[in-house]
């Protein structure tokens, strides 16, 4: 078993934001290494904000940026259980990231279950010509099609895009990330972009 020093705790917890016995823990059951202990602790966030995702949200931010060049801006109405929550900085930096990201990324959906069927459709007629233009088998239509439409929701669908300061993630990552760590339910109410 590795030897853990306080420094190891203090850096995990600068890390990810959880508490000293938390960010030991991990890193017991990690047996010292930094990388496996906040896979661990991102894993199970992930379990905490799904639980927590059903919890009423009544309190909140908007989040605002405007590009330099003043031509670009964004707003995302970001919504939380307490007041508490919303005061604080981890909340409100959420919030304006997710504003920067919408500006750079312009989603034009929050996820996949808004996109309206006569889009959806018109997405799968699309796809549907280009794989008998192919010469695709039609027996396989339907995964290469499925996996088509997850690609165009990861394009236009906020939570599902790569989030732009972190591609090796998605926005709803980002947010769940939160959550574990605020320990309340958050969700992102509504988004607006506005070009000149």
């Amino acid at each position: 078993m590795a030897t853990i020093t306080t420094a190891d705790i203090q850096s995990l917890r600068q890390q990810t934001g959880v508490g000293m016995l938390e960010a030991r823990k991990a890193l017991q059951e990690a047996d010292g290494d930094q990388a496996k202990a906040m896979d661990n602790l991102r894993k199970a966030g992930k379990k905490l904000a799904a639980s927590k995702s059903a919890r009423a949200v009544k309190e909140g931010v908007v989040g605002t940026y405007v590009h330099a060049n003043h031509k670009v801006a964004a707003m995302v109405a970001l919504a939380c259980e307490t007041d508490f929550v919303a005061r604080t900085e981890d909340f409100k930096n959420l919030a304006h990231d997710l504003a920067l990201h919408i500006a750079a990324a312009n989603p034009l959906y929050l996820q996949l279950e808004d996109i309206p069927e006569a889009v959806l459709e018109k997405e799968r007629e699309i796809y549907r010509e280009q794989l008998k233009t192919e010469g695709k088998p039609e027996k396989m239509w339907d995964n290469i099609i499925a996996g088509k439409v997850k690609k165009y929701a990861s394009e236009v669908c906020l939570l599902d895009q790569p989030f732009v300061k972190d591609d090796t993630r998605t926005v709803r990552d980002v947010v769940q990330d939160v959550v574990a760590k605020i320990g309340e339910n958050v969700q992102v109410a509504s988004f607006s972009r506005l070009t000149v």
